[in-house]
């Protein structure tokens, strides 16, 4: 089920996780790898994804972190 452009997840494929639609790429590994300093080019290289998809992943994350929410408690 397509639950973003782009992003889907299906209990039969790494467990439910958000992927990459199309692919077993978990979003979570994307960002992880750029986080840790791979370029696009690297990333879309290593894992046969496209820059579209890059970006998709980085919207959904950003999409999904502007709904959190931190309560101090103290």
């Amino acid at each position: 089920m397509e639950i973003a452009p782009k992003i889907s997840v299906d209990d039969n494929i790494r467990f439910g996780k958000p992927v990459i639609t199309g692919t077993r790429v978990p979003i979570d590994l994307i960002l992880g790898k750029l986080a840790g300093g791979m370029t696009y080019q690297d990333v879309m290289k290593e894992y046969e994804i496209t820059n579209e998809d890059i970006l998709a992943v980085l919207d959904y994350a950003a999409k999904t972190l502007s709904k959190e929410e931190i309560k101090l408690v103290g």
